[in-house]
């Protein structure tokens, strides 16, 4: 059958500025692939991430070989090794995820056979700013029971103490996006050790994480730039107790679904993560969701407007998104603009 493929980069306005160690979004700028054969449509999302040096108009570019095989015939398989892990294979493979499932009738539920939590705790951000304005942000997302914090290394203590006192009730994860040296680290550790701390994501530089090597704390500490697709895992033993599954990273749901089971197998906690995306990104990765310790998912809860009949955040909790949304092997009326 006759294919079509578009490749459409959609802006996405925040309600809030994002703001992390590296610096600060206004809106979430991801790239939609959809895959056309008959009246069946397949899509999939991605969010270029400017710390691999990805663009949206390079994102777009590296695209349109593999577009051009699905064009011209190619399997999916084919067309998928012609890009390296990361944003792009993510929007296409999930993309062909969405199109299989509707194809055949089934759901990617059901062909992983990985069940899709309808309802599941996520993580929500407080983004870096002021230590009064993270206090003000935490007070208002008190009752989650699952809190991340975005900090760097200007008063890490001061703007983790506020968190803490605002939202006494609240597991915390700590995320500097690689912001902290190792003396750093390892001084926070007596506040650390007092908190109600979940994670300590990514401390120190992907490169320089070696410091790590045989560091035992009383909280995991969780890889995230350091990992990237199931290849990675063994070398991060003894350094990191957690690793961050995200898709953009891994390349896509057939990637995120190797690295699930190569990281139970070498004794991880998991948790699954997601950039500042709309529900067509989160979607997927809810697949990995039920398999993972933690769910750090909260993407489209930061957008002023998500997809209709995405997913929905509420009190640190996620509702999946409606059916026929993705994956479901359906195509359901009036979600998509």
């Amino acid at each position: 059958m006759q294919r079509t493929v578009s490749i459409v980069p959609v802006s996405h306005r925040l309600k809030a500025p994002f703001r992390i160690s590296r610096g600060v979004k206004t809106a979430a700028e991801t790239v939609v692939v959809e895959v056309v054969e008959g009246d069946l449509i397949g899509r999939g999302e991605c969010v270029p991430y400017a710390r691999y040096d990805e663009t949206v108009e390079s994102v777009i570019a590296e695209l349109q070989p593999p577009v051009q095989a699905l064009r011209d015939g190619a399997a999916p398989h084919e067309a998928l090794a012609l890009l390296t892990p990361g944003a792009a294979r993510n929007a296409l493979d999930c993309a062909l995820w969405d199109l299989r499932a509707k194809r055949e009738g089934l759901s990617v539920e059901a062909l992983t056979a990985l069940r899709v939590p309808d309802r599941l705790i996520t993580a929500v951000t407080i983004s870096l700013d002021t230590v009064e304005a993270m206090g003000a942000a935490a007070l208002v997302v008190a009752s989650a029971p699952l809190i991340k914090v975005k900090l760097s290394a200007d008063e890490p203590a001061a703007r983790l103490l506020a968190v803490a006192r605002a939202a006494p009730h609240a597991r915390l994860i700590v995320d500097p996006n690689e912001g902290w040296d190792f003396a750093t680290l390892d001084g926070l550790k007596p506040i650390l050790s007092d908190l109600n701390i979940a994670l300590v994501e990514q401390p120190l530089p992907a490169g320089e994480d070696m410091a790590l090597e045989g560091y035992d704390p009383p909280y995991p500490i969780c890889a995230d730039e350091s990992v990237h697709t199931a290849e990675d895992l063994a070398a991060l033993k003894g350094r990191y107790g957690a690793v961050n599954l995200k898709l953009d990273k891994a390349g896509g749901l057939t990637e995120g679904l190797l690295m699930l089971e190569e990281a139970r197998n070498h004794g991880f906690t998991l948790m699954v993560g997601c950039m500042v995306a709309s529900s067509l990104a989160i979607a997927p990765a809810l697949h990995l969701a039920g398999s993972c310790a933690f769910a750090d998912l909260d993407g489209p809860w930061w957008l002023a407007e998500d997809y209709p009949g995405g997913a929905r955040v509420a009190d640190g909790w996620l509702t999946r998104p409606a059916e026929g949304f993705w994956g479901d092997g359906v195509t359901a009326a009036g979600l998509w603009l």
